[in-house]
C-alpha cells in the first residue's frame, strides 16, 4: 500500500506538498490552502496570514531590515516573509545573523528553526528549536515542530514523545494530531494514522492541511471515494474539484513509487524476460 522509501526525508516533502516536493512542512511554504498545503507542521499559521502577499511583505520588511540589521523585531518579519515567499536560504541567513545578535531571542530562535527546516537542515532545526524554549516554560508549537523534525529523521517513535508532550498542554490540538498521524503514515502505520486524522479533523475539520492528510490517509487504504468526500467538504465547487484532483495526482504518484519500487525488487534474469 504505502511503500517506504530508503530516504524519510523524501517521504514527508511528499505528504507536505504534492506540487512543490518541500521538507514542511514538509516542512515548507505552500501557497496553496488546498490538498498541497499537507504539512507536517513546522509553521506558525497562526502568526501568518494567508491574505497577505509574500512578496510585497518581502519588499516592505527588506528596506527597514537593511537599514538597520541589528533590529530584531525587522529581522524576524524580514526572514518571515522571505520563508513565506519560497526564499528559504535567504531566510536562513538573516535569521542566523539576528540569532547571533540577539542570542537570547526566543522568537528570533523559533523562526530560525523553522527556516532551517524549510531548508531542510533537519538536525540543526531541531536543536535550534530546543533553544526556542526550556523545559519549565514548553511552547507546544515548537515542541509540535521539534517532532515534525525528528519525522524528517526517521526517528518517529521519538517525534511522537514530542507530539505527546505537546498534547499533555494542549490536548486534542488539531495541528499536532495531524502530525502525529502523518508520522504513522510514514511508519506504514496505516490505521493508527487514520484513527489519529480523524480525531484531528473531528476538532479542526476547518483547518485545510488536517482536511488534507486524512484525505491522502483514507486514500491510500483504497477508500477513494471517501477520501473524495473529504477533500470536497463544504468547500465551493471548484475548489472541491482541485482538492479532488490532488489527491488522485497524489495517489497515482504513490502507485508509481510503489511500482517502480516492486520492479526494483525483481531478480535482474526475470526483470529481462520479454515473456
Amino acid at each position: 500500500m504505502f511503500q517506504q522509501l530508503s530516504h524519510p526525508s523524501r517521504n514527508l516533502r511528499f505528504l507536505a506538498c504534492a506540487s512543490v516536493l518541500m521538507l514542511a512542512l514538509g516542512l515548507g511554504s505552500c501557497t496553496s490552502s488546498g490538498l498541497s498545503d499537507i504539512t507536517g507542521s513546522i509553521d506558525e499559521k497562526a502568526e501568518v496570514s494567508r491574505t497577505s502577499d509574500p512578496r510585497r511583505d518581502v519588499e516592505a520588511y527588506q528596506e527597514r531590515y537593511r537599514s538597520d540589521p541589528k533590529d530584531a523585531e525587522a529581522a524576524l518579519k524580514y526572514g518571515k516573509a522571505l520563508r513565506a515567499s519560497g526564499q528559504r536560504a535567504q531566510a536562513v541567513a538573516v535569521l542566523e545573523q539576528a540569532s547571533i545578535a540577539h542570542p537570547g531571542n526566543r522568537l528570533l530562535l523559533a523562526a530560525y528553526g523553522r527556516a532551517l527546516a524549510d531548508n531542510g537542515n533537519f538536525q540543526q532545526a531541531f536543536d535550534v528549536l530546543g533553544r526556542a524554549h526550556t523545559p519549565d516554560d514548553p511552547d507546544w508549537r515548537l515542541l509540535s515542530a521539534q517532532g515534525a523534525t525528528l519525522d524528517q529523521l526517521g526517528r518517529y517513535e521519538e517525534a511522537r514523545q514530542y507530539y505527546g508532550s505537546a498534547l499533555k498542554i494542549v490536548p486534542g490540538q488539531p495541528s499536532v494530531l495531524s502530525n502525529l498521524g502523518l508520522s504513522y503514515v510514514l511508519s506504514k502505520e496505516l490505521p493508527k494514522a487514520e484513527e489519529t486524522l480523524r480525531r484531528a479533523y473531528s476538532r479542526g475539520g476547518s483547518d485545510p492541511r488536517v482536511r488534507a492528510n486524512l484525505a491522502l490517509v483514507v486514500g491510500l487504504q483504497g477508500n477513494l471515494a471517501e477520501a473524495e468526500k473529504i477533500a470536497r467538504a463544504d468547500l465551493p465547487p471548484a475548489e472541491a474539484a482541485a482538492n479532488v484532483a490532488q489527491l488522485k495526482r497524489m495517489l497515482a504518484r504513490k502507485d508509481r513509487e510503489n511500482a517502480r519500487a516492486d520492479a526494483d525488487k525483481m531478480p535482474i534474469a526475470a526483470a529481462g524476460r520479454s515473456d
